[in-house]
């Protein structure tokens, strides 16, 4: 493996939360040197190996996304494990971490081997599966939760299928509870949600679309939390996308109970005025929210009351999108967006890059106890090279997913990727 020096960066460090120029070096797939840059020490030099002059770009850890939607089993024709690395890699994603919710669903440690099989015969990025919590994710019996763990899985979930029999996810989690294991729960109230195509409101009335109101959100979290205080078990929300529910979160996490929250990129960005005239590519799963609503996460985050940001990617093929809008799949895929729409919420100055990357690299490593998402010696040289400030207009025909459900095709964005690496090893070199 060839050494490798990164010099003349803009380092990004979201465990320190610094924004400085400096260098980078890089041994046997570890960082083992960071030098700031000063006057004294602006040509840092390297024994052997490769020197890369990084233009004064800005040098991340990699992405680690939590909550991919890969189409393997059953479902390739949407995602193939080799056009979601690539797109992973394009978008300076360097782990996924990857549903259960495929066909058959994750739910076996036979199912389970042939995840992690397949990902490392041809991926180049890390991916860490998650294992469904209930059978089939069905919510009527409970996984071999302890096997599971054993074969690899990183978390337990059933995704948007909500186990709506409190007791049966009251087993579930006290069984998690004692293997260390953690739960990602979607916090919606299922009855209320099924059916729902947008968010209740003026807008849903005047486009005569089914809507669920922002209380399921707040009811399905509620009794999620009562469940984990009961049984002391490590949960994590998959999306908080309503003002409604960052009560009940905060109440927790006052409380010590060990729980975190994400939401996706395309509730940090959107809102929901951007369905407009039924544009089936904005259709996502919750919906997207009012404006209030998103505003109130992007604040939640920079205050890390919302611990994680991720692409939730969902690809969905034409044939389930180019639908009436009530009848269209929903999911968005977004393994090569999140970066650049992610960058609206630093140019806006809602987030800094160092909060921003706490959000999407250190708190899911974290929270998943990965190896990765820090820019600190010793760690693992997973990392992302990129101009923040680069713009360019989204183009879905350009992108690596097998699928094209972007909602952001046409968007004006900046942001672009210049090279991924893992391991030290370039995986990704865009241009300037």
């Amino acid at each position: 493996m060839t050494d490798l020096l990164l010099t003349n960066a803009r380092l990004i460090d979201p465990e320190a939360g610094t924004d400085m120029l400096g260098s980078v070096e890089v041994t046997k797939g570890r960082i083992t040197r960071i030098v700031p840059q000063t006057p004294d020490n602006a040509n840092v030099t390297l024994s052997t190996g490769i020197v890369i002059d990084c233009k004064g770009k800005c040098l991340a850890p990699g992405i680690v996304d939590i909550g991919v939607k890969i189409g393997e089993p059953g479902e390739r024709h949407k995602e193939s494990f080799r056009s979601a690395g690539k797109a992973a890699a394009a978008g300076g994603v360097t782990t996924i971490v990857m549903r259960a919710d495929t066909s058959p669903a994750i739910d076996t440690p036979e199912t389970l081997a042939f995840v992690l099989n397949r990902a490392r015969d041809v991926t180049r990025v890390h991916v860490h599966p998650l294992a469904a919590l209930t059978k089939s994710r069905q919510g009527r019996e409970m996984t071999e939760i302890g096997f599971l763990q054993d074969a690899g899985a990183v978390a337990f979930s059933d995704g948007d299928a909500v186990c709506a029999d409190p007791k049966v996810f009251s087993r579930c989690l006290t069984y998690a509870h004692a293997l260390g294991a953690l739960v990602i729960g979607h916090p919606q109230e299922p009855g209320l949600s099924a059916g729902a195509a947008v968010t209740s409101g003026k807008f849903a009335t005047k486009q005569g679309l089914p809507g669920v109101a922002p209380m399921a959100e707040r009811m399905g979290l509620e009794r999620d939390l009562a469940l984990v205080e009961m049984t002391g078990a490590r949960y994590h929300a998959d999306q908080i996308t309503t003002r409604a529910a960052l009560p009940a979160l905060t109440r927790a996490k006052e409380a010590g109970l060990d729980v975190t929250a994400g939401v996706s990129i395309h509730h940090l960005t959107l809102n929901e005025l951007d369905v407009g005239d039924y544009r089936t590519f904005f259709k996502v799963k919750p919906p997207l929210r009012a404006e209030d609503d998103r505003v109130a996460i992007g604040e939640a985050v920079a205050s890390g009351l919302i611990d994680i940001i991720c692409s939730m990617h969902t690809p969905q093929d034409e044939e389930s999108k180019r639908l009436p809008f009530e009848e269209a799949a929903s999911g968005a895929v977004a393994l090569e967006t999140l970066l650049p729409a992610a960058m609206r919420l630093v140019h806006s100055g809602v987030l800094d890059l160092p909060t921003l990357f706490r959000a999407m690299s250190l708190n899911p490593a974290r929270r998943l106890g990965l190896e990765g998402g820090r820019l600190a010696i010793g760690a693992p040289a997973d990392l992302v090279l990129f101009d923040p400030d680069a713009p360019f207009v989204m183009d879905r025909s350009s992108l690596s997913s097998k699928s094209k459900n972007t909602p952001f095709d046409g968007a004006r964005m900046q942001g672009k990727v210049l090279a991924t690496y893992v391991g030290g090893v370039e995986i990704y070199g865009g241009t300037d």
